[in-house]
């Protein structure tokens, strides 16, 4: 026994040597499956990539353009951090905002959206519609609605289910409105076209959502991409995208010089109103004084007075200034105010200036995210709603400190001109009066001048203005899709084509928990294989005779030598013939192992000792009657009940007899023992056809007047955990010199190797070693070969 397990462990290293081809044999069986499964994997790759709607993509870059400011302190740079003056996620979230598409949507008229119907898809004809669509009035603009166009003929066509008939340049009512078609001859007709019209802010959202907004890192630089069925219409879409925000920027830009505009015209408003009335109380002073040209009179005085009190004016002209700011500051209805803070009119002070354009520029940008549709907890919107309170404290600080120094100022103007006003005092009155009276006059009209000054700079600043971007490329109309895909389609079909066979193949072994193969019953246990048996197609139970040299009798032969080889040089030997469970075989078996040794001239008999299902002579077509069960209960004598097969030398049975009730104690009995010493006695070769070891234990009580055991497992039948009993009984000895039979092998396609260690192959030249045996046609062979013409002559 020792040596069988020896030499399993070379025969084991050659199985996994040639693992590789065993896998091709095994699975070249699933070929025309794995083929079908291409062909259909791959018209459905050719269908999807014909009907399937085409994505075009393109794209245009835009550069936003930095403004330099001028000189800054170092305060300034401290609260703008290094002193960006344009912040490019914002400009990011404006181009993609839904209010610069709602622009685009009205220029373009992008609400309207044109598609022919084609035999399976619909497809957007932007800019290739054979017709142009002309709206006089929509009854609900609010609310989409589809125009479905019949065409009857080049000039006539049906509306929607309406069964009038139109035609180009009529004017048509609807329920959603009035509207006229005319003829666009620059591209054919064809029969069915639907227009699609949506909401402007539907629209809006649907196009800014398929817009993308990527910057180039380090840079100003963006770049716009849209993917769209129609290539077109993208392109469109991203280059009025860039116009329309060019446009957006500069209308943000008048805002500020409008704002100060305004402020210049309610100041020139105030001092002419002043000035006018001061120059009338002039004029009715002269007149009542009777006063020509005082000026020589007072000449010395007056020009030291007029001078000083044109400086203290100046003085007071920004100090009122600085005033409007910081009243304008203070008040927090005017912190995030759309309308911006005023230059610094007169006030010639560096920082201060450049305070206040940076202020305006953040409410600018603030006011940009907000009309971009960014909620007010945005975090752009929140850190700049912090730098303008930042600012905003900068400038009151600031102009704190240049009140105090105008204020300084006047009071050293006031010490000189009340000197010069002291030297005066001895003047006539009359004349101190006209004095008084003429230095308000110059000073209303000092200020109005610099009003008009100011606004003359102010408009030309703002006819200045252009926009903070520069488009350097267009999008281009593209020539090929980006989707789908036809090599990655091609190829995904490829690999579904190879793995949904190969899903089904895998997980048909891996569910399948019964013996398949000979590696299936080697891989659990190291018991020797004593040989295979194929599928029989004969109708009796012996396959094994004289004359026959079918492939199952060979195999027989086959297990004959094998098994003498087990036996050894003893001239006699009992064997034990068992499965795991009923249905594999051991009947079979038995009768053509005891068939094949008595023509090999041993005196053979083979034993119904499966006293509990009997079905060796009901398979040989020998009528039951008295057998084992009659002697055991002593009512017959063992010589009396053995038959020897008719036309077989040297082969013997003895039956079952009736089935008793209590089978395993029957077994028991003394008398099997002398039954078994009778035999052995008088036969060769003992075959005992015993219950399955897995069920019950008949096996196992007789064993013991056994020389070695046959282990059935039938290809297809038993269950792989089954033969985990095989290694078991093998191990641990409870069985005597286990060896294994494999049963009813069907030769499939790819089986071929795994079961034919002694003889795989038999493809080749099988006619001239065996008798070739025909499986019964099936069904549809028999309809076949009755279809075939070939069979419809020749025959009677």
């Amino acid at each position: 026994m020792q040596e069988a397990n020896t030499n399993n462990h070379p025969h084991k290293s050659e199985l996994w040597s040639l693992s590789l081809r065993d896998l091709f044999y095994k699975y070249i069986r699933f070929i025309p499956w794995f083929v079908l499964s291409l062909v259909v994997a791959w018209f459905g790759a050719y269908a999807y990539l014909r009907y399937a709607t085409p994505i075009y993509s393109t794209s245009g870059i835009l550069v936003i353009k930095t403004e330099k400011q001028g000189s800054r302190n170092d305060k300034y740079e401290d609260i703008f951090s290094g002193g960006k003056s344009q912040d490019i996620q914002s400009e990011i979230e404006v181009l993609k905002s839904k209010a610069l598409m709602t622009r685009v949507v009205q220029k373009k008229n992008f609400q309207f959206s044109y598609f022919v119907k084609g035999r399976i898809k619909k497809e957007n004809i932007y800019r290739n519609t054979p017709f142009n669509l002309y709206v006089y009035k929509i009854n609900d603009s609010l609310r989409s609605y589809t125009i479905k166009l019949r065409f009857q003929d080049n000039q006539s066509f049906k509306v929607n289910s309406d069964n009038t008939v139109y035609r180009f340049g009529q004017q048509i009512r609807s329920p959603f409105g009035e509207f006229m078609l005319e003829r666009n001859p620059s591209f054919p007709l064809s029969t069915d076209y639907s227009v699609i019209y949506r909401p402007l802010n539907s629209a809006a959202a649907s196009f800014a959502k398929a817009v993308q907004v990527v910057p180039k890192l380090g840079t100003g630089i963006l770049k716009i991409t849209m993917e769209s069925p129609n290539p077109l219409l993208a392109a469109d879409v991203i280059n009025q995208i860039m116009d329309e925000y060019g446009v957006f920027t500069r209308e943000l830009k008048t805002r500020t010089a409008d704002s100060s505009l305004a402020f210049i015209a309610k100041r020139l408003t105030d001092f002419g109103r002043e000035l006018d009335s001061v120059q009338d109380e002039l004029l009715r002073y002269m007149q009542a004084n009777n006063m020509t040209d005082v000026e020589k009179q007072f000449s010395s005085f007056f020009d030291v007075i007029t001078e000083t009190d044109r400086a203290i004016n100046e003085q007071q002209l920004q100090l009122n200034t600085a005033d409007f700011i910081e009243i304008y500051l203070r008040d927090k209805k005017n912190t995030y105010s759309p309308v911006l803070v005023p230059s610094s009119l007169g006030l010639n002070d560096a920082t201060l200036n450049a305070l206040i354009n940076n202020y305006n520029t953040m409410q600018v940008q603030r006011q940009s995210l907000l009309d971009g549709n960014a909620p007010s907890g945005h975090p752009a919107v929140v850190e700049l709603n912090e730098q303008i309170e930042k600012m905003r404290i900068s400038l009151l600080e600031n102009i704190a400190n240049i009140k105090r120094s105008y204020v300084k100022t006047m009071q050293a103007l006031r010490q000189n001109s009340s000197q010069a006003e002291a030297q005066i005092k001895n003047l006539p009155l009359k004349e101190k009066g006209y004095m008084d009276i003429r230095r308000q006059v110059d000073n209303k009209q000092t200020l109005y001048n610099i009003m008009l000054n100011k606004r003359e700079e102010t408009a030309l600043s703002r006819a200045a203005t252009i926009e903070n971007s520069q488009i350097i490329d267009k999008a281009y109309v593209p020539g090929s899709p980006i989707k789908p895909k036809k090599r990655t389609i091609q190829l995904m079909a490829i690999l579904i084509g190879l793995a949904i066979p190969a899903l089904f193949v895998f997980a048909g072994e891996v569910f399948n928990d019964k013996v398949t193969t000979r590696f299936d019953v080697e891989k659990i246990t190291t018991a020797p294989i004593l040989g295979e048996v194929g599928h029989s197609y004969y109708n009796t139970m012996q396959v094994v005779n004289k004359t026959t040299r079918s492939m199952v009798a060979e195999q027989f032969r086959i297990i004959r030598s094998n098994l003498l080889y087990i036996i050894g040089k003893s001239d006699k030997a009992t064997i034990l013939v068992t499965s795991s469970f009923s249905g594999e075989g051991k009947s079979f078996v038995s009768v053509n192992v005891g068939a094949v040794m008595a023509l090999a001239g041993k005196k053979t008999i083979i034993l119904e000792l499966d006293i509990r299902k009997p079905k060796v002579l009901s398979g040989l077509g020998i009528p039951k009657g008295p057998g084992i069960t009659t002697y055991l209960i002593g009512k017959a004598a063992i010589e009396d009940l053995v038959i020897q097969l008719p036309g077989q030398e040297n082969l013997y049975v003895l039956g079952c007899g009736p089935v008793p009730p209590n089978p395993s104690e029957l077994l028991l009995d003394a008398k099997v023992e002398e039954m078994f010493v009778w035999l052995k006695k008088n036969f060769d070769m003992i075959i005992v056809d015993t219950a399955p070891v897995g069920m019950v234990s008949d096996a196992q009580t007789i064993s013991k007047f056994a020389t070695c055991t046959l282990y059935l497992v039938r290809q297809g039948h038993t269950f792989k955990k089954q033969v985990t009993l095989v290694d078991e009984f093998y191990r641990d000895n409870k069985l005597p010199s286990i060896s294994i039979i494999i049963n009813d092998v069907k030769m499939k396609p790819g089986y071929g190797y795994y079961y034919g260690r002694y003889g795989y192959g038999y493809g080749y030249g099988y006619s001239s070693y065996y008798e070739e045996e025909h499986p019964p046609k099936n069904k549809l062979e028999k309809v076949l070969e009755k279809a075939d013409p070939r069979n419809w002559f020749g025959k009677k």
